[in-house]
Order: C-alpha cells, then structure tokens, then sequence
C-alpha cells in the first residue's frame, strides 16, 4: 500500500538544466495512490533480482545508505528522498540523458500469515512525455487543445527495494526501458546494482553458459554437425523444462552424456567463471521464470544458405545429412504432414 511519496524534477547537470527538489509529500486521495500503486508496481514483472554494493563499504552506496535509514526510521523519508535525488543529478554526465519527474515512493507491504510484513520504497523516473487532447466546451461548440504529460502506459526507469537481506545489499528489482544512448546511467551510475546470487541467476547463467559452449567451443574441438549442435540445446532445454532441481553430474550425463566433452563443457564454465568474477552453482532450485526468458535464445535453426531454415524441435534421429553430385543435403524423417 502506498502511504509516502515525494516528487522531484532532477535535469541534466551537463546540459545546465536545474534539479528542483520538493519539500514535502504529496498529499494524494485514495484514489490516486491506488491509480498511482498500479502503474508503479506493474513495471516489475521478472523475477530477477539486484543488489546495492559497493567498491568499498556497502554504506558508502548513496542510494543503499538512504533506503537504509528510511526503512530504520520513516520520519527520514523527504531528507532521504532529496539526497537520492541529488545523488541522481551528479551522476548526469551523459548529455543525451534526458531530465525528468522522479518519485520517491513508501510502500507498505501487506501482512503475511506469520504476522510479517516486508516493506519497500520504489524510485521511478519519467522522462518521456505524451501528448493528449483535452477538450472543453466553449460556446455552442467544444475546443480542443494539444497538452503534454506522463503516460501510464510504461514505467520509463524505476527500482523496488524491499527490506531484506539488509546485509547484503537488500533485495532490489530493476526496470530501464528509455536507456537514451547511455545503458550504464540508471543500472551502475545511479544505483550501483548488480545481479543477486539467487536460483534465477544460477539458472539464467547456466543455461547461458551452456548455450556459449555448444555454439561456439563444441565445433572447435569435436566433429559435430549443427545438426547435433541443435540436439544438443534442444535436449537441455527439455532438461530445465521437467526438472525441478538442478544438479550438475546429472545435467552433464543425460544431456552431454559423451566424457570428454563433459570435461570440455566443465573446463569452459571454470573459464567463464574466472573471467567474469562469477561462481555458478551446480546445484539448485530450477527458476521457471528464468527458464521461460532463456529459452527464447535456444531456438535450434538450422541456416542453409539463403534458401531454406530447419527448425528443429524433437529427434536428433530423424535427420541424416550427406552429399552427392548435386552437393550437400539434408534428409527428414516423419510421420505425417501438416
């Protein structure tokens, strides 16, 4: 339930434009805060998740540091609420970034059958307008005039932190849907966030792994047809779909099931790994989420030169390749046509 909320203009310091900064809440009827609740939190819909951190102490996280004494004590809220919104104006050093409404947003979380509750503070930024009509009588006709305002169609930059794992940098989700040219200013710049270690972040960076290693490091060093190659995800796929926990020696042996290229694939992970900081866990709770967005990159085509694409859904069995004085060629067992 939204209960606080405070609106700030914050321009583009490198373009000399103002930052305006409120001094108190709004004061907003039922209504409103119900109209304004939806639009907010409906811009949150993947289950992934961030966290604040920080090159030295999480504290020294502007934007962690005041979401922090906000949730200590709410009478802090329009002093927290101007810090983040001049954090936000010295943080434009991109031209292109467009200026803005900001609002700093207290949620209320509802409470939960143990008698807890989690609340959040949402920062949600406007930055594009839309034009609309407004028409009003005038005379014995009607005028009309062309205005511009917020559109509640789509949030254009917002996070949700909610009180948990303090700790370690709290539970945030992320929406940047007007990057403007600059796609670090909201998600580094501004809030200094990266990807929580959850069970979405180890399925999403499984499968994002796996997909790397079959279509790039696989055909360097097995003879494999791209044929295989889109077996190969197909099958993995499948795996993520029907199972409901993750483990890395029954991945590997049901799905890559040669030895040598399980110590290839486990080779290539550890490189990944090392490479981008990272440590994926071989054994974890499936996210369906997760799943669902990934699998939209594990679609098995295979392109023949401009003339034909094979999509390939189910048994690696099915097709056979080979050559002959026409040239190469691919041939497709089934049951029936439709």
């Amino acid at each position: 339930m939204l209960t606080k909320i405070i609106v700030h203009k914050v321009g583009n310091k490198i373009n000399q434009e103002s930052l305006i900064l409120s001094g108190e809440e709004l004061r907003l009827d039922d209504e409103m805060k119900e109209l304004l609740e939806d639009f907010f939190l409906k811009a949150f819909k993947s289950e992934e998740q961030f966290r604040f951190y920080s090159d030295s102490y999480l504290v020294n996280n502007p934007v962690y540091s005041s979401v922090a004494e906000v949730f200590e004590d709410k009478e802090k809220f329009v002093w927290e609420a101007e810090n983040i919104a001049k954090h936000l104006y010295e943080v434009t050093e991109n031209p292109r970034v467009q200026n803005g409404e900001l609002f700093i947003v207290y949620f209320e979380g509802a409470e939960n059958a143990d008698g807890s509750k989690t609340d959040s503070i949402g920062i949600f930024k406007m930055e594009n307008k839309t034009p609309f009509l407004k028409i009003f009588p005038q005379n014995d006709s009607f005028e009309i005039e062309k205005d511009y305002g917020i559109g509640l169609s789509k949030l254009d930059k917002g996070c949700l932190i909610y009180n948990n794992f303090k700790e370690t940098g709290f539970a945030v989700s992320v929406v940047d849907n007007n990057k403007n040219g600059d796609m670090y200013y909201w998600f580094e710049d501004f809030l200094k966030v990266r990807q929580r270690d959850d069970d979405y972040f180890h399925t999403q960076e499984t499968l994002a792994v796996y997909k790397d290693f079959i279509t790039r490091q696989l055909p360097q060093e097995f003879e494999v047809s791209k044929a295989d190659q889109a077996d190969f995800l197909n099958k993995s796929i499948n795996f993520f779909k029907e199972k409901e926990k993750f483990d890395f020696e029954e991945f590997t042996s049901e799905v890559l099931e040669d030895k040598n290229v399980i110590e290839s694939f486990s080779n290539f992970k550890s490189d990944y790994e090392n490479e981008m900081q990272v440590a994926i866990s071989e054994d974890f709770a499936i996210n369906e989420s997760a799943v669902k967005k990934q699998s939209r990159g594990f679609k098995s085509v295979i392109k023949l030169d401009k003339n034909f694409h094979i999509y390939v859904h189910g048994d690696r069995k099915k097709i056979e390749t080979g050559q002959d004085e026409k040239g190469k060629y691919y041939r497709l067992y089934f049951d029936e046509e439709k």
